[in-house]
């Protein structure tokens, strides 16, 4: 039985509108590809499960490479991805190789009918739309549904075997590639080099003390030298070890600081949705979705699972995981810990009892309890209530934070407010939102960590660490690996 529908009931698909922006490569038509099955994917620059689906479609494009093209088209939710350079950045930074077109004005997003992020159309080797699919977790269904379709176009003539030249326009050559996470001790700096795919241990002046990771992509434990990471995002320093939110693995990994070896506590590297009714199952053979960020507390960590759009505990001692906080759905829903909703937590800040969540879809800061679960929404009008405003909480307004840190020596959490291209205060016990001006610009700063007096912070998307003194009003970029 055909897994695809007759070819009388399919419809031919929409030329590709001249308005797109190719941000990599030369304008595209599908007129070009005929001969080909197409992949066209309706993706998002800073969601999750957006970034999870391009990762599958990419080892599907690797294993029908000759007759499948694989074509991206972002549609922006957030002002600042309206910019062409934005969507490059986010290009660079998940590493495709395949046309990209911004459609800031969603006019391929309306010729084809998507409704939701991220979407893919399936069109057959003679341009007609064969379905659209929604979500992650595509892989296995997409590879029979071309399978058949490529039998389909063999046995008509159709299929064309030419492989399509990469498309590429990469980033400048820099000693670091996206920094996210940030770590800091009295002694050191840890940096997740999420684009160079390792973890630096750094003086606070800048100088690299010790590598972890080959640089090389994959899921490997070992010594600091032999170990594999990939895209590491989220870093928490908790007794003699380094955690790491490995966000390409869809894993938890650690690094004894000791002798610099790595191993994998959860994640199995593929994502998805555990059974955590499976008591019998090692947290190491489940799958995780997207894990952007992770804290430490005693015998306890706590991940921001991204991809799955909730807040999980992971207890060092028993070596086992579960959904603190967030049903699962999409939303900005305040409540208890299983009715409540996360739009894509991204960061964590943990005082006492009280867990601090950068929301990032939902431009928000949040709060978990962590005995009962409980959730509040400290800063956040609405999931797509977005601004640039400081203030009073219930006015203020972030655009896609996505680090947060406790300052050492005072009642504030310091805010990476991503999209803003701004650090932000907020003073607990009730005080307002407030920008700083750092006297230096900054792109996208993704990580944020804090001593007394100073300010560390991912300018992630001009490749650096910045230093910043507080009582001096001064900013200072650090000589990293140059």
């Amino acid at each position: 039985m055909s897994v695809n529908p007759p070819i009388e009931e399919r419809q031919p698909a929409p030329e590709l509108a001249e308005s797109l922006e190719w941000v990599n490569a030369p304008a595209q038509s599908l007129r070009a590809h005929r001969g080909r099955v197409v992949l066209l994917v309706f993706w998002q620059a800073s969601q999750a499960i957006g970034h999870t689906l391009l990762g599958e479609l990419n080892q599907v494009l690797g294993r029908f490479g000759d007759s499948l093209s694989l074509i991206a088209i972002h549609t922006p939710r957030f002002e600042r991805e309206r910019d062409a350079k934005t969507v490059l950045k986010a290009t660079n930074r998940l590493g495709l190789r395949v046309p990209v077109a911004s459609d800031p004005g969603f006019v391929a997003w309306q010729h084809y009918g998507i409704r939701a992020w991220p979407s893919v159309v399936l069109i057959d080797a003679r341009g007609r739309v064969v379905a659209v699919e929604v979500g992650d977790g595509q892989r296995a269904r997409l590879v029979a549904r071309i399978d058949a379709l490529l039998e389909e176009a063999l046995l008509d003539g159709s299929l064309v075997y030419e492989a399509m030249p990469p498309a590429l326009r990469a980033e400048p050559r820099h000693a670091l590639a996206f920094p996210a996470g940030l770590a800091v001790t009295p002694e050191h700096l840890y940096v997740a080099d999420c684009g160079h795919h390792r973890i630096l241990e750094c003086s606070h002046e800048g100088r690299i003390l010790r590598q972890f990771g080959s640089g090389t992509p994959g899921l490997l434990d070992g010594t600091s030298a032999e170990a594999a990471f990939q895209s590491p995002r989220g870093l928490a320093l908790l007794d003699d070890a380094l955690y790491v939110a490995d966000t390409g693995n869809h894993a938890l990994r650690r690094i004894r600081l000791r002798d610099g070896a790595v191993d994998t506590l959860a994640g199995n590297g593929q994502p998805g949705t555990p059974s955590f009714n499976k008591r019998e199952q090692a947290a190491a053979e489940l799958a995780l979705d997207a894990p952007w960020d992770v804290v430490g507390q005693f015998d306890r960590l706590f991940l921001a699972m991204a991809g799955a759009r909730q807040v999980w505990e992971y207890h060092l001692i028993e070596r086992r995981l579960r959904v603190l906080a967030g049903s699962g759905a999409f939303g900005q829903v305040d409540g208890a810990a299983g009715e409540a909703a996360f739009a894509q937590p991204a960061a964590l800040a943990l005082v006492q009892q009280t867990l601090y969540v950068a929301d990032a879809a939902g431009s928000a800061v949040r709060t978990v309890h962590l005995t009962s679960g409980n959730v509040q929404t400290l800063v956040g009008q609405g999931l797509y209530e977005f601004g640039d405003e400081d203030g009073p909480r219930t006015t203020a307004r972030l655009q896609c934070p996505q680090g947060l840190c406790l300052d050492p020596r005072a009642p504030v959490l310091w805010i990476a407010d991503t999209y803003n291209d701004a650090i932000r205060m907020l003073r607990f016990g009730g005080g307002e939102l407030r920008r700083i001006d750092p006297g230096y610009r900054l792109h996208a700063p993704t990580g944020i960590a804090a001593l007394p007096g100073a300010l560390f912070v991912s300018n992630g998307e001009a490749h650096e660490v910045l230093r910043i003194d507080l009582e001096a009003g001064s900013t200072r970029r650090l000589p990293l690996g140059e």
